[in-house]
């Protein structure tokens, strides 16, 4: 028989199983044999008491063993000469989905600017240290993208378009760790993605699917409204009757390239702000209520989230234990981003703080048409660097100082490799963002006392929230309603906002390309 149960230990007991199991043997009433087999099926933190609990959903099995899973790999086979979709870009939803056409007897072919994810870190040296960006390999392009380099989150609230749980599967099958399968806020790494990413690739390849790296789209052929081929840079046309695009939130030439073809498309709503970053430790007391984190406690994260003037302004991407990280795609242009390694052991907290962004109020600031909101995110983005000296180096200043309108004469410690240099945020900001941004501050410092110090930095800009553009498609057929065979898919079409639901929207346009292939 199995039998669910609740229970809460303190930190210090979270892997003694001795000790789980003696208290699910009293709160079953059951003796501690008559348990064979138990597992955790849901893990977390709950800091509401003087003391932090882990509180565990678990599994208990009496007087049977656990049943066995089904491998998440054992239903695929070979799909050489199977039927081909084509899927530009290699982030979540790409990968995601190239394993399910795989499962589905589709072979995928994946186009992807940028390089493999080893060969990809020497250009995000390249911009840490010396302020180069290279166009197709950076923080966002690559393979994996931009989530191999944002911390691993995979929390989502996207339950019912897909099965989370299947997606976590396929990430342990790939070398994650099984406590993504029970954490109530699952988390990989930076550090450890790439191998995991790698995996993936090579499951894709085994069973017969395509990786082409370095292969940059330049050409769309659109023909009686279907889609018949593309061409790379640098490459042969290639005839194409599925096409999934999947190329991330970031790839600005790809909207270009469409609105060339006269593919419709319009201007999305988005966040843009800073990042603002504390001492983890500061973080710590405040959420777990202790002067020093005890053993057995992660870095602890936040979220926070405000009105002003009837738009929201909140935390984002919030990154305990984390680094900044220049997450510039092109050069002359200056934002950042947050990641964690998998310990999340650095002595800085870094969030992104950010207000909504309508297109209506962009039209009121001169901003309008189809590249509203990009237009805007761009301008930002380059002010933020040309107010600089070139580099990557960020404009930076301290919380307090921001919120009274002041240069900061020095600045705090702070994560962000290439550096800060002290800036009038207040002025480099667009009047009405920096305003609202400001009265968040406060207004979320009365709720969470001390986070509006001057031992924190806002460095700038968190500009890469979410696509600013968003491409149409069809609730049912999830195909672009005027283009037979053109798939838009993930963050980049605007259907996604992280890693689990860029993989599931993968999935289910790949569901969708199979209906299609097989009437």
């Amino acid at each position: 028989m199995k039998k669910q149960i609740e229970i809460a230990v303190n930190p210090d007991q979270i892997d003694e199983s001795s000790f789980i199991l003696k208290k699910l043997s009293t709160k079953l009433n059951v003796p501690i044999e008559d348990i064979w087999d138990w597992k955790v099926a849901r893990r977390s933190i709950d800091a509401r008491g003087r003391r932090p609990l882990y509180r565990m959903r678990i599994d208990a099995y009496i007087e049977e063993h656990m049943p066995e899973n089904t491998p998440p790999l054992s239903n695929m086979s070979d799909v050489s000469d199977q039927p081909e979709v084509v899927i530009i870009g290699a982030g979540p939803a790409g990968y995601f989905a190239a394993i399910e056409a795989i499962r589905l007897g589709l072979k995928p072919i994946i186009l992807e600017r940028g390089k493999g994810v080893q060969d990809r870190r020497r250009d995000l040296k390249a911009i840490q240290q010396d302020g180069e960006v290279n166009p197709h390999s950076n923080y966002c392009f690559g393979e994996g993208g931009a989530g191999t380099y944002s911390d691993g989150k995979l929390y989502t609230r996207s339950h019912k378009r897909g099965n989370i749980q299947e997606i976590l599967e396929l990430l342990v099958a790939h070398g994650a760790s099984t406590d993504i399968l029970i954490d109530a806020h699952p988390h990989i790494g930076s550090n450890k993605l790439p191998k995991i990413i790698s995996a993936m690739r090579e499951t894709i390849e085994e069973y017969g699917g395509e990786v082409r790296f370095g292969h940059f789209v330049t050409d769309i052929l659109i023909e009686d409204n279907k889609v018949k081929a593309i061409q790379c840079e640098g490459q042969d046309i290639m005839p194409v009757t599925s096409l999934v695009l999947a190329t991330g939130h970031s790839a600005r030439d790809i909207y270009t390239l469409l609105d060339s073809k006269g593919v419709a498309m319009e201007a999305k709503d988005f966040a843009l702000g800073v990042r603002i970053e504390h001492p983890q430790g500061f973080i710590d007391s405040t959420q777990y209520n202790q002067e020093e984190r005890e053993d057995n406690l992660p870095a602890a994260a936040y979220r926070v989230a405000t009105q002003v003037d009837g738009n929201g302004v909140f935390s984002f991407c919030m990154c305990p234990g984390g680094l900044i990280v220049p997450a510039a795609t092109a050069p002359g242009e200056l934002v950042v981003n947050g990641m964690s390694l998998s310990r999340r052991d650095s002595p800085f907290a870094n969030s992104g703080f950010v207000t909504s962004i309508s297109v209506e109020e962009l039209a009121e600031h001169g901003y309008k048409g189809l590249y509203a909101t990009l237009d805007f995110q761009r301008d930002v983005e380059r002010v933020m660097f040309d107010a600089g000296d070139g580099s990557q180096k960020a404009p930076a200043q301290r919380a307090f100082d921001f919120v009274n309108g002041e240069v900061s004469s020095t600045l705090n410690g702070t994560s962000y490799i290439p550096g800060l240099w002290s800036a009038p945020m207040h002025d480099l900001l667009p009047e009405f963002v920096y305003k609202r941004l400001r009265l968040g501050l406060i207004q979320i410092n009365k709720k969470m006392k001390g986070y509006l110090t001057n031992n924190a930095n806002i460095v700038g800009t968190e500009s890469r929230t979410s696509s600013p553009i968003r491409i149409p498609r069809d609730k049912e057929t999830y195909q672009h309603p005027n283009i037979e065979g053109f798939f838009p898919c993930g963050e980049g079409a605007g259907y996604a906002g992280g890693i689990l639901s860029a993989a599931i929207d993968g999935r289910n346009v790949v569901r969708a390309v199979q209906k299609q292939i097989s009437k």
